[in-house]
């Protein structure tokens, strides 16, 4: 780095003055190759600093972040400078146009409008006496003090300012956003961090950050921290796993955004995290994720908007759990390829209770929303969340109720038996169907009723000549309707509130089959049809309130 800015000053000697080379040298920080700047609206990276002839002066040659910003890769009349990992990437600046960015207290008060210290002047003989306002340097840092949760987003922070000017102003930050500033090493980042023993919370999203030849020795700066957000900073998984080292505690790592495709497994880290978002990255085999699979506290996972099709558990057979992501109770996995063949892996993990999986393939195509819903929740047995939406007793019932019965004949024909010691589906039904074993066990094999083919749509053949009764009201008489199969039992309730002018909410209905004496069947779900309940032309239904 000297030796750029030698050589790069002895070529501007001979064609500016001495004041004008001393004014452009005092724009420019000594450290300036690899520093973060702002210019017109752009942020890029310092690359060179020196003299570009024939045009007299200094030039700073930056590689843009935004490509379409620059000119070039470096290279001027056929003299390279440097290198950009663009081809049209960088381009040449002045420096009086850059910014190279504020310490963190400036920045802060900046921010939050604190005043900086008030003077006042006093001439005392030939000597003028500056007095500090005492009053206005108690009130801020009274301010200061106070802060816990600060955003610093946006506004050009780039190194910590003087030593423990941080911790001697602000020590009880416990959450801290410097997201997209002038930051360029994790040194820097470090500078400031070790000044808040307290910091639980750090975003450092959309800086550009340099991994650092050894990060164990930085380690001392973020023991308490527990959530870090890496998002839309270029740092590639395996610079991940390198930086970890310097987070002991760290609990919650975000990382969209960054285009990483592979995984690797961490070695004696990350031992504590409970939650990781690899959002919107570059991920294609799912199994990628196998390599974070025996973190033993990991909770949640988000990998949504990545190009994931499959995702198995191979360890474990079906019907058996996996040894894999022991700790997971929610994972997000929208807007990817899934198929339904990943659904059917989740019923491997054991504790797996929340389930994201909008914008998938499954679920978009073309089939009725709310039977993708009855069967991922027949699929996963300990499902208690999809979507966001909770999963009720009686809704978790009736979609297994459904299941059993939409693939009873799929069962019968690959080997399954009403006689459970025939029963022995073949390989390829249980794989597509994992859960269909433990609901004949939980629910009993199919009678013939359930299993009889539907008849082909006639509106004959799907009329229902129905009796209604109300056995607790005496004087209220027998009803006999005749309604369609498919009407739902809470279209039957807003009929017979109609007929009984009692609020659908308060009816209990049931009904008795002349094929099952003295049985009598709840019609608990008023979503479902009378056809799913296997009612037939005949049936007495059971009316209470």
């Amino acid at each position: 780095m000297c030796l750029v800015f030698k050589s790069s000053f002895h070529d501007i000697k001979a064609k500016v003055s001495k004041s004008e080379l001393r004014r452009m040298i005092d724009t420019v920080p000594n450290d300036a190759i690899g520093r973060r700047i702002f210019c017109d609206g752009e942020y890029g990276t310092v690359l060179y600093v020196g003299s570009v002839p024939p045009t007299p002066g200094l030039w700073l040659g930056v590689e843009w972040d935004n490509p379409l910003r620059g000119k070039h890769d470096g290279t001027h009349e056929g003299t390279k400078y440097f290198t950009c990992s663009h081809p049209f990437g960088g381009s040449f600046v002045r420096a009086k146009k850059v910014n190279f960015g504020m310490d963190f207290l400036s920045a802060l008060r900046k921010r939050y409008g604190l005043k900086t210290e008030e003077t006042v002047e006093l001439v005392i003989g030939k000597k003028t006496v500056e007095l500090v306002g005492f009053d206005s340097i108690h009130e801020e840092q009274r301010q200061l003090n106070k802060l816990c949760d600060v955003s610093l987003r946006d506004c050009a922070v780039s190194h910590a300012g003087s030593k423990e000017s941080i911790y001697h102003s602000c020590p009880n930050i416990t959450t801290l956003n410097l997201s997209k500033n002038l930051l360029s090493s994790w040194k820097q980042v470090a500078d400031i961090t070790s000044q808040l023993e307290n910091l639980e919370d750090l975003d450092l999203s959309e800086n550009r950050v340099c991994l650092s030849s050894n990060p164990s020795s930085f380690s001392s700066a973020f023991l308490k921290l527990r959530v870090l957000s890496l998002n839309r900073m270029g740092i590639t998984w395996s610079e991940v796993l390198t930086c970890s080292h310097m987070w002991p505690s760290l609990e919650e790592l975000h990382l969209a955004s960054n285009a990483i495709a592979t995984l690797e497994r961490p070695v004696d880290t990350l031992q504590s995290l409970k939650v990781i978002d690899i959002t919107n990255n570059k991920l294609v085999d799912g199994n990628q994720l196998h390599a974070i699979a025996y973190l033993p506290r990991l909770k949640q996972i988000i990998v949504s908007n990545n190009k994931i099709s499959l995702i198995t558990f191979p360890d474990a057979k079906v019907g058996e759990i996996s040894a894999m992501f022991s700790s997971l109770t929610s994972l997000s996995i929208d807007g990817n390829n899934i198929s339904l063949s990943t659904i059917n892996e989740m019923n491997k993990l054991k504790t797996l209770q929340s389930l994201n999986c909008h914008n998938n393939p499954f679920m978009d195509g073309g089939k009725n929303p709310d039977t993708v819903r009855q069967l991922i929740i027949s699929k996963i047995a300990n499902l208690k969340m999809l979507n966001k939406t909770e999963i009720l007793p009686q809704e978790r019932k009736g979609a297994e109720l459904d299941y059993r019965k939409m693939f009873g004949n799929d069962w019968l024909k690959a080997g399954g038996s009403q006689n459970l010691e025939l029963n022995n589906p073949n390989k390829e039904f249980c794989i597509n169907h994992p859960t269909y074993k433990s609901l004949i066990e939980k629910y009993g094999v199919l009678d013939d009723g359930e299993l009889k083919e539907q008849q082909p749509f006639a509106l004959k053949n799907q009329l229902l000549t129905l009796t209604f009764k109300c056995p607790e009201k005496p004087d209220q008489k027998p009803m006999q309707k005749k309604l369609p199969d498919s009407m739902t039992v809470q279209k039957v309730k807003g009929l017979l509130y109609r007929l009984l002018k009692v609020p659908g909410s308060e009816l209990k209905l049931s009904y008795e089959s002349s094929k099952m004496e003295g049985r009598e069947i709840e019609l608990e779900n008023d979503l479902k049809s009378l056809q799913f309940y296997s009612v037939e032309n005949g049936d007495c239904v059971l009316v209470r309130w």
